[in-house]
């Protein structure tokens, strides 16, 4: 069983219409479709924007459908000359940005409890998405860091700042939470991003102009990908 979690209706619809034998289980507001892409049973679901909304998925589905790993697609703000609109990013780790505790002494970003700033996606899990991305996107895919954090990131100054801060490739809005969740829960994650802005100043309107011809590339991954899971 693999685990599916995407934000918004668009990351996700396309994978649900994807499904066969499919039945539907809400829990807490969230609806889980549970079914087969490609042969492989799938646990798909939009968990809504945020980290609380994402954690809340993530613990529900280990708990009732105990997926074997989880993936987490969407769209996110490329960070860095490198990344442009319509790469690919996939996670090396995850990093929640806006986690603070500087004031203690803490480095930023560390996670209280696991003690960690990045957390490591499951390397293997990692390559394979690598290497079936290569053939959707050609040379436009990327591992490197994920920033998540509870803001849509539409500054160029707090772009470099991650960037500095944390070596990220892109940022987002619940990979992290996701991460979390999945490390405390002993489950293989990763989670891909494709490009539909580079957060600055215009990243409002890039962001609608490319998250649908974004998301809708990520489905043609995923269909590849889990026979080879």
């Amino acid at each position: 069983m693999i685990g599916i979690i995407g934000a918004m209706a668009v990351e996700v619809e396309n994978l649900i219409e994807e499904m066969s034998d499919k039945q539907v289980e809400t829990t807490s507001g969230i609806s889980y479709h549970i079914g087969s892409i490609s042969g492989i049973r799938c646990v798909v679901a939009q968990c809504g924007v945020g980290k609380v909304a994402a954690a809340v998925c993530a613990q529900t589905m280990i708990l009732k459908y105990q997926p074997d790993a989880i993936i987490n697609v969407g769209v996110a703000g490329g960070i860095g000359q490198s990344i442009h609109i319509g790469d690919i990013v996939i996670s090396r780790g995850l990093v929640q940005h806006d986690m603070d505790t500087t004031s203690l002494g803490d480095q930023k970003g560390l996670i209280s409890g696991i003690n960690l700033v990045t957390i490591p996606a499951d390397e293997k899990l990692v390559q394979k998405v690598a290497a079936t991305a290569a053939e959707v996107y050609g040379d436009g895919v990327h591992i490197g860091i994920i920033a998540t954090g509870d803001q849509f990131i539409c500054d160029a100054e707090k772009l470099r700042g991650l960037a500095e801060d944390f070596d990220a490739s892109a940022c987002e809005m619940e990979g992290g939470s996701i991460a979390q969740v999945c490390w405390l829960n002993n489950v293989k994650f990763a989670v891909i991003r494709a490009i539909s802005d580079n957060a600055d100043e215009d990243a409002n309107v890039d962001f609608a102009a490319f998250a649908v011809t974004s998301a809708h590339k990520i489905t043609q991954l995923i269909v590849n990908l889990l026979p080879t899971l």
